[in-house]
Formats: C-alpha cells, structure tokens, sequence
C-alpha cells in the first residue's frame, strides 16, 4: 500500500505579498520542508504542485515528482487535481493532501492521518478541520470534482480528524513569519 504525499505550493501568496513557497525557515524553502516531513513520515511518492519552475530541479533533487500548475490562478483546486489524479495513476492507494505553509507539522502527525486507510481523515486545529488530511482512493473521484479555491473543505466536515493545534501557525503574513520564526528558529 503506498500513501501519496500531495504538497501544494502553487498559490499566489497575496496576504505575504512574496512566494511563500520560496521562503527560508531554518535552512529551506518552505516547500521543500512540507516535501521533507512527507518524505520522512514515509508517503511516496511525494507530490509537489507549483507554478514556480525554478522549483522544480531543487525539488526532483528530494526525490519529489513535481508538477507545474499552470492553471493554477483558477484556485487551489487545480491544484489538488493535479496531484491526485497524478497519484491514481501511479496507483496510490490514498493521498495525504497538504500545503506548504504549515511550518509546524511533523511526521508523526502525517502518519496519524493515514492510521484507517479507507477512512477520509482530517486535521483539527483552531476549532475546524482542515489540511493536511488523509483521503483514501475511493474518494479520488471526488476530489477530481474539485474547482475553485475552496479546496476539499466540503469533503472533510463529516470526516474522524487528529488534533494538532500547532498547525495554527501557517504562513499567510510577515507577522506569521516571525511567529514561525520565533517558534521554530530562523
């Protein structure tokens, strides 16, 4: 049975007003950690969706398939199409989809996700639920259905979920990113 990692960091960043994905915390990109916890909690293959080609070499250099978005101004959707039907068709047997910003996920949280494999699991936090979340196979064509930017939320309101409130702090604004930094170090 093999869990694919889906990272999504194909997004426009308006809030930061710069690529997150590009960002440095401790030492790398923010994409290439979300690419380096999905890899250590042992999902494979580990998908990266971005519109930043400059991205790609880095990443394929983890190990990470990665897929340029060129649809991505259409919204987040796109972009988990993109890695899901990516992942169906290596014949993953479900897809953890996550984004690149939640700078405080770990590994263990990652596999706690994927502990009932036919069940839809979801990660709880700041009192909703959300990504990184866990969808087995059965649900690809769902997901596939997806348009727009708002994502699999719909999907995840009647699923089990794993709480982590560390997943709070993503990404979104500088003061996000000094709070990360202050959290995490620089």
């Amino acid at each position: 049975m093999s869990v694919a990692g889906v990272v999504l960091a194909a997004g426009a960043s308006r809030r930061l007003g710069r690529a997150k994905q590009t960002v440095m915390l401790g030492g790398e990109t923010l994409v290439e950690r979300a690419v380096r916890v999905a890899t250590e909690a042992g999902l494979s293959p580990v998908i990266a969706v971005v519109v930043d080609a400059s991205l790609i070499g880095p990443l394929q250099q983890m190990g990470a398939t990665v897929l340029l978005n060129r649809k991505a101004h259409e919204g987040m959707s796109t972009s988990i199409v993109a890695g899901v039907t990516w992942a169906l068709g290596v014949g993953a047997s479900g897809a953890v989809v996550m984004t690149c910003d939640q700078v405080a996920l770990r590994p263990e949280h990652l596999r706690a996700l994927c502990a009932e494999p036919e069940r839809v699991t979801a990660s709880a936090y700041a009192g909703r639920k959300g990504v990184p979340a866990y969808f087995p196979a059965a649900s690809f064509a769902e997901l596939m259905k997806l348009q727009g930017d708002a994502g699999a939320r719909d999907l995840l309101r009647s699923a089990e979920a794993v709480v982590d409130e560390s997943l709070a702090l993503d990404v979104d604004t500088e003061e996000d990113l000094a709070r990360a930094v202050a959290a995490l170090g620089g």
